[in-house]
């Protein structure tokens, strides 16, 4: 029998480990960002802003944006070095109810839809090589809820599921996958436009055409562009992972966001390179890469290139199936989301409940939406939370004006207020051009607002 102590001792409840180094941390920001946005995001930038020079200075932006939100999120992650994410700098900033929004409008759409909008990407890209799985005509349908079960989905469907699984059995495998992929991913590209702009037969001619582009068009545009880079502030939401946060979940952001901007920049130039920004707009939106290798180089390399594409959508989906459910976890420890999402288990030390609930969600937008549509939902959400996450720096500084801070935002206070300020932008933006699209965003946001009341309850001890 247990002795009298031992009895009398509180049951300890599994937690997350810090194991993550800055190199495995700026590998999940690697890999979240560069994923599928790139690969056909800049389709619909062609649309938007059919111009050469506007189109890279649409992504140029972008990347200016996002290196400034990182850095904000830097300082705000080495104040308070937990699980994730804005969630954590809502709650302590605004209030539960707003943390708890952001936290929602992460799992309905946040990663929820990014996820699923890569992993449709992919089923595209296997397409290619499987001409069924390009199929979109239904094998059953669910008509109430308009769930369509077709070759494409049952692709992405297993893509989701198989990452999932990785990542519940722990950080040793997800870290693994992370660093591999991330690896091959930036050799890849770098080779890639290496050659494409030494011996690939392109032109210049298609970069420096000349147009007009008007100021609103380009602000419509950027909303697709912060959807791409969305994942810049990966590093943060596993901060309760990472050893000495203070220095590596900085080193992490910076490091991983400025690479990322480089790449993208040079991948849009190279495209440009390939056709001219017309034949970029007529594209199918899954077929970029490889079109863009077979004007290069010829169909064999367009084959390669679309492997290439699928392993690094799958990264891109793996390092969103990891990050995602720490903020389901952190909100479920407070006592605002389902209590079995606070659950860690007590082998792998991962929140396995959060994984799997993110896992069906994903799998449920699937099968209900088009990846045009979950572009546009989920970049409007990353836009508008990220833009109040970063304005909860100057909340914070004002309130906790001694407080100890091991990294301090670059370019304080002008960076992060032009963070916010263009953010602010683009929703409004958003919000007058495409009001359909904002307002079933915002619709959903304000459905928290009595979830967070149903869901409110003391925190688990």
């Amino acid at each position: 029998m247990p002795s009298s102590a031992a009895a009398r001792s509180p049951r300890v409840r599994p937690a997350l480990e810090r194991r993550l180094g800055p190199l495995d941390a700026a590998a999940i920001v690697i890999s979240n960002v560069i994923g599928g946005g790139i690969f056909f995001v800049p389709v619909l930038i062609a649309q938007l802003v059919p111009q050469p020079a506007a189109m890279v200075g649409v992504w140029l932006a972008g990347g200016a944006l996002a290196f400034a939100g990182a850095m904000a999120y830097a300082e705000l992650a080495a104040l308070r070095p937990h699980a994730g994410g804005e969630y954590v700098y809502l709650r302590e900033a605004y209030g539960p109810l707003a943390a708890f929004l952001t936290g929602w409008t992460s799992f309905v759409a946040g990663f929820s839809g990014a996820i699923a909008a890569s992993a449709v990407a992919l089923a595209d890209y296997v397409g290619r090589f499987v001409p069924a799985v390009g199929d979109m005509r239904p094998v059953f349908s669910v008509p109430v809820l308009s769930l369509n079960v077709t070759p494409r989905s049952i692709v992405a469907l297993i893509t989701i599921a198989t990452l999932t699984i990785i990542h519940l059995r722990g950080l040793g495998p997800g870290r693994l996958v992370q660093n591999g992929l991330a690896a091959i991913k930036v050799s890849a590209i770098v080779l890639l436009v290496a050659f494409g702009f030494s011996i690939g037969r392109g032109s210049m001619s298609h970069v420096v055409a000349s147009g007009d582009v008007g100021s609103v068009a380009f602000l419509l545009a950027l909303v697709p562009v912060m959807f791409s880079y969305s994942g810049w502030n990966a590093a943060a939401y596993v901060a309760e992972e990472v050893r000495d946060p203070g220095r590596n979940v900085p080193l992490a952001l910076g490091l991983g966001t400025a690479l990322v901007v480089v790449v993208y920049v040079l991948l849009n130039i190279l495209y440009l390179y390939a056709m001219p920004i017309g034949e970029l707009a007529a594209l199918p939106g899954g077929r970029l890469m490889d079109t863009m290798a077979e004007r290069l180089f010829g169909f064999a390399a367009g084959n390669l290139i679309a492997v290439f594409t699928i392993i690094s959508i799958a990264a891109s989906v793996s390092a969103m199936v990891m990050a995602g459910p720490r903020v389901y976890y952190a909100m479920a420890r407070d006592g605002l989301f389902l209590p079995a999402a606070a659950q860690v288990h007590p082998r792998f030390r991962t929140p396995v409940i959060a994984i799997v609930a993110q896992g069906i969600w994903s799998g449920v937008l699937v099968l209900s939406g088009t990846l045009s549509q979950l572009v546009s939902y989920t970049g409007f959400a990353v836009v508008l939370f990220s833009g109040v996450a970063v304005a909860a720096l100057f909340v914070l500084r004002r309130r906790e004006p001694t407080a100890e801070r091991p990294f301090s935002a670059l370019g304080y206070p002008w960076a992060p207020a032009l963070f916010v300020l263009a953010s602010l932008v683009m929703v409004a933006n958003e919000i007058w051009r495409n009001g359909a699209t904002a307002g079933a965003g915002i619709a959903v946001i304000a459905a928290g607002v009595p979830i967070y009341f149903l869901m409110r309850r003391a925190p688990p001890k």
